[in-house]
C-alpha cells in the first residue's frame, strides 16, 4: 500500500532512540524527510546518519528540550528552515516510564509531578502550538501524540494522569484544527521492546533468580498476542496515521499494546 507520504516533512521529538527512532525509521522508509529532536547530541547524530543512509531521505538532527518554551520555538523554526516546511509532528519526547519501581503516594513529590507533566503534556502542547500555523498555511497536517496505556489503568498515578491529559489534549486540538485540514491522534503503546528492554529483562532475571527467557515469557502474558510488541510495530501504526489515508481518524486513541487488559473500549 502506498501511504502517499513521499515528500512530506516531519518533526519527531524524542527521536534518537526507542519508539521515536522506530517511528522516524518508518516515516523515512515511506519517503518522509525528517527533523529529529532530542536532548543528547551524540545518539541524535548517530541516529540521523543511520536513518539517512538507510532511506536516502534528508534527516536533520536538532538538539532541543520540549520542556523549555524557547527551545521548542528554536527547533521548530530550524526544522522549517531546513526542510522547507512541516507537514507532520510526532510528539514522543517524555520521561521514560515502567523501567523502575512505581512511587507510592508518599513518595510522589511536586518536582516529580511537575517535571513529568511539563515535558510530556505541556511539551506536546508547545510543539503543536508552534507547528500549527505552518500546517494551517498548507491546509493539511498530521499531529500524532505518543502517550501510553497507563491512561487506561491504575498502578502509576503520575503515569496515568499524564497519559490521560495527552488524550484530552488530542481531542481538543483535533476539534480546533480539523477545519484547517489537520488531523490529531493519540497512540497508546503498552509494554514495547526498545533498546532498554534487554537490560530490564536481565535485571529482573537476576533479582528473581530465573532465566531471561522465563522473564520475557511472563511479560508477554500481559497482552492478547502473547509477545512483546516491538518499537517497529508502533512505527508502522504512526506511519499510517501520518498519511493522507488516515483522514477518517482524528481526535481518537489507538491502543497499540497487543490487546492489554480485559476492559472493552468502544
Amino acid at each position: 500500500m502506498d501511504l502517499q507520504l513521499k515528500g512530506k516533512r516531519a518533526i519527531v521529538t524524542g527521536g534518537s532512540r526507542g519508539i521515536g527512532k522506530a517511528i522516524a525509521r518508518a516515516l523515512a522508509a515511506e519517503g518522509v524527510d525528517l527533523a529529529l529532536v532530542a536532548r543528547t547530541d551524540g545518539p541524535l547524530q548517530e541516529t540521523a546518519l543511520e536513518i539517512a543512509a538507510e532511506s536516502g531521505r534528508q534527516v536533520v538532527p536538532l538538539t532541543g528540550d520540549t520542556g523549555v518554551d524557547a527551545s521548542v520555538r528554536q527547533f521548530v523554526s530550524a526544522a522549517v528552515e531546513e526542510l522547507g516546511g512541516i507537514d507532520i509532528l510526532v510528539n514522543n519526547a517524555a520521561r521514560p516510564g515502567g523501567q523502575g519501581p512505581v512511587p507510592t503516594l508518599a513518595e510522589v513529590t511536586d518536582q516529580m509531578f511537575n517535571e513529568d507533566m511539563n515535558v510530556k503534556v505541556m511539551g506536546y502542547l508547545r510543539c503543536a502550538r508552534e507547528v500549527a500555523p505552518h500546517m494551517k498555511a498548507n491546509g493539511w497536517g498530521r499531529i500524532i501524540n505518543i502517550s501510553g496505556l497507563a491512561a487506561r489503568s491504575s498502578g502509576t498515578v503520575i503515569g496515568s494522569m499524564r497519559n490521560v491529559a495527552v488524550a484530552a489534549m488530542t481531542k481538543n486540538l483535533a476539534d480546533e484544527l480539523g477545519p484547517d485540514g489537520i488531523n490529531v491522534t493519540v497512540v497508546h503503546p503498552g509494554l514495547t521492546r526498545t533498546e532498554a528492554t534487554t537490560g530490564v529483562i536481565n535485571a529482573r532475571a537476576k533479582s528473581e533468580g530465573r532465566s531471561e527467557n522465563e522473564i520475557e515469557a511472563q511479560m508477554a502474558l500481559g497482552n492478547s498476542v502473547r509477545r512483546i510488541i516491538n518499537a517497529s510495530d508502533i512505527g508502522n501504526i504512526v506511519a499510517f496515521l501520518a498519511s493522507p489515508l488516515a483522514v477518517a481518524i482524528s481526535g481518537d486513541a489507538i491502543a497499540a499494546g497487543g490487546g492489554v487488559g480485559r476492559a472493552i473500549h468502544y
